[in-house]
């Protein structure tokens, strides 16, 4: 009898690529296959591949395909399980791969509605579909899904991805999710394990990222007389050309240099074509930098080899095995062989540095989820005044009356965090009234109780995806926009820039019996964070940040409190609305903070890149508080990382962007209160770290990532 004879494989993404191999390799091994993709044409093409295979086998097994569902879609997914339980019963495994490459481009520069569909796919398209499988799955199931060699984490250790901000945050969430699921499931007996896999042989690498990283380069350092608008105009013309044949190239270049000489207003024959000779030069380029990453990436490999589709699908194949699964369930298993050289980006240590913020003003944006949020915030606030700043505070409008009451002596706004537009006019305001923001801190509250992240609702989970995601994202983006205005379109402009960008994410349970689940719900959200930083790092939201700049003054920092993680008993028992509230709360809205401070301190630095230059700016970034007290489990402390799992990643590949690739002096912070013991966060240590962040000290340090309460005794 055949290894997996009898079981039902349901393989995402799995019309090409890796997800047909994974669905080939369960096929050889008698396995029932249920495949599904957004294209009809590739599943069927596949389809036939594995009916021709299980008649070689002799298996008697079924294929079933589910065109048109996208992982991201609720209702699609849901039916797609509806109908197996009634037509099969049982499913037996569950391999999460489907995935998008997502927008590659700074940060900045990247349309929030982008960002949130590659978190949508990558990170809820997972936590839904394993939530729904589960229904229809029985003690002996396993749940595997494939992240990327790029979030894989250590004690003091991310891994930037320049130019992938949401792939890395949804990514390092998605980490942190399968281990918070391990914990959940363990009643059911279901196991979840996650791999990560380092570079493939895959059409998506090398006609699309690498490609579209190296356009991404050009238009950042410019080419020859073309404004980095126009290498952006042009790039999306001829990057289909890479590959085609000489007459394809020839009639490209020349239709791109028509269009773009239509304008630019010339009319000159002569000059249009010395738009093509350039345009083709231009292309020559892109390749060659491509062609350098790749070789570049190949470098920190051993052997110089990457994988191969089959090798990844006989890792997935061996982790689905009954013995072997048992004993790596909960973990997060390497598959890279990649040697990647980076720089420490975390720390528990806090350098002396007196709280001065004399002439200075401070944004908090905070996305309070109970009373120490917003105590935190109060906090915070009262000591950078009391030290000579003025500070400015956006409430989120889904947060609690209390909040509002609380904070109303202070210069404070509520705010819809979800609405761009809302952001970036109150940072225009808040500068030109009140003067330059020198830091933006961001706090997101803690990631509310819940019993399983599991057991959450889609309405549930989404909530905290935008509170711990998204929201400190669009903050982010738009913070930067604030300190280089200009400065996504024209990337020189942030050269030297300064800012200050903190996240203060959500806190660690408190209490004596805090357990892995409860550590390990905190950890999918912090998991998002941190790559996410790491990466807007390296390359270093929209109305209400100009409201803010214009009725206050600059804007030197902004503050965005996310609030704690809510109290839920399980991720996987959530509705999919509580889900994307969670995903809006932690992730979604963040970057969208993010990315509107950001276009606050360098104006028109997401199309102009060389304007973020030398701009100063600082964000700081409050995520979820881990749980407290004695009680605290595992599980716990796992529901609070899937969003910290998302920032941590998201803001070291930030922060590489402003520093690496657009020169500039804005940074992205991100703060994780709370410990792993459950003892309650320490303000003043918050504090302290908020001043070193915005006093400039911090400026040329690799650590971006700050625990403020895991300290020794």
């Amino acid at each position: 009898m055949l290894k997996f004879q009898n079981k039902v494989v349901v393989i995402t993404g799995s019309g090409t690529g890796i997800g047909k191999a994974i669905a080939i390799k369960f096929a050889e091994n008698g396995a029932n296959i249920v495949i599904l993709g957004r294209r009809k044409e590739p599943l069927e093409e596949a389809a036939k591949e594995l009916e021709q295979i299980i008649a070689n086998v002799k298996s008697g097994a079924f294929v079933k395909i589910f065109p048109g569902v996208d992982v991201s879609d609720e209702e699609g997914v849901s039916k797609m399980f509806e109908e197996l339980k009634k037509s099969h019963g049982v499913v037996d495994i569950v391999i999460n791969n489907a995935g998008v490459s997502g927008p590659v481009t700074c940060f900045v520069n990247a349309p929030m509605s982008e960002f949130k569909s590659t978190v949508g796919i990558h990170l809820t398209g997972t936590f839904w579909t394993s939530a729904q499988a589960i229904k229809a799955m029985k003690s002996g199931g396993k749940i595997v899904t494939i992240s990327t060699f790029f979030t894989e984490e250590r004690p003091f250790e991310q891994r930037p991805y320049r130019f992938r901000s949401p792939y890395t945050a949804s990514q390092g969430a998605k980490n942190r999710l399968a281990e918070a699921m391990s914990w959940e499931l363990t009643d059911k007996g279901i196991v979840s394990i996650a791999t990560n896999p380092g570079p493939v042989h895959s059409d998506r690498i090398y006609k699309t990222v690498y490609p579209k990283a190296a356009a991404e380069f050009m238009r950042v350092s410019g080419f020859e007389n073309l404004t980095p608008q126009e290498i952006e105009l042009v790039n999306n013309d001829i990057l289909p050309l890479l590959g085609e044949d000489e007459e394809t190239v020839r009639d490209g270049i020349k239709n791109a240099a028509a269009k773009l000489a239509k304008t630019k207003a010339i009319n000159s024959e002569s000059d249009v074509q010395k738009l093509g000779t350039t345009i083709s030069t231009l292309l020559s380029k892109i390749q060659q930098i491509a062609e350098k990453i790749q070789s570049n990436t190949s470098k920190m490999i051993a052997d110089e080899q990457f994988l191969s589709q089959q090798q990844v699908a006989e890792t997935v194949f061996m982790l689905c095995d009954d013995n072997i699964s048992k004993i790596l369930n909960g973990k997060v298993i390497p598959g890279d062989r990649v040697f990647y050289p980076v720089k420490p980006h975390i720390s528990s240590s806090i350098p002396e540095s007196q709280s001065d913020f004399k002439a200075k003003v401070v944004l908090l944006v905070v996305d309070a989820t109970d009373e120490s949020d917003i105590s935190r915030t109060e906090f915070l606030a009262q000591n950078i005044e009391n030290s000579g700043g003025k500070s400015i505070i956006l409430i989120s409008k889904t947060g609690t009356k209390q909040a509002e009451e609380r904070l109303s002596k202070f210069h404070s706004h509520v705010v819809d965090f979800t609405n761009q537009e809302n952001i970036k006019r109150m940072l225009n305001t808040a500068t030109q009234k009140i003067g330059p923001i020198s830091s933006v801190i961001y706090v997101t509250g803690k990631v509310p109780q819940v019993s399983k992240l599991t057991e959450l609702s889609r309405s549930q989970w989404d909530s905290l995806v935008d509170k711990f995601i998204n929201t400190p994202a669009l903050v982010l983006q738009e913070s930067l926009n604030m300190f280089v205005p200009n400065g996504a379109k024209n990337p020189p402009l942030f050269k030297d820039k300064q800012g200050t960008i903190i996240i203060i994410g959500p806190d660690m349970p408190t209490g004596s019996k805090v357990t892995g689940g409860d550590r390990a719900k905190i950890e999918v959200f912090r998991g998002a964070l941190r790559p996410f930083v790491t990466t807007v790092n390296q390359e270093l939201s929209k109305r209400m940040l100009n409201t803010a700049t214009q009725k206050i003054g600059p804007i030197s920092s902004v503050i965005y409190v996310t609030g704690k993680v809510p109290q839920v008993s399980k991720l996987t028992e959530l509705s999919r609305s509580q889900w994307d509230s969670l995903v809006d709360k932690f992730i979604n809205t963040p970057a969208l903070v993010l990315q509107e401070s950001l276009n606050m301190f360098v104006p028109n630095g997401a199309k102009n890149p060389p304007l973020f230059k030398d701009k100063q700016g600082t964000i700081i970034i409050i995520g979820p508080d881990m749980p407290t007290g004695s009680k605290v489990t595992g599980g716990d402390r796992a529901k609070i990382e899937v969003f910290r799992g998302a920032l941590r990643p998201f803001v070291t590949t930030v922060n590489q962007e402003l520093s690496d690739v657009l020169k500039s002096k804005a940074r992205v912070y991100l703060l994780l209160p709370g410990s792993i013991e459950g003892t309650e966060p320490n303000n003043a240590r918050i504090l302290s770290a908020i001043s070193y962040f915005t006093s400039g000290k911090a400026m040329n340090s690799s650590e971006i990532i700050c625990y403020p309460d895991e300290t020794r005794s």
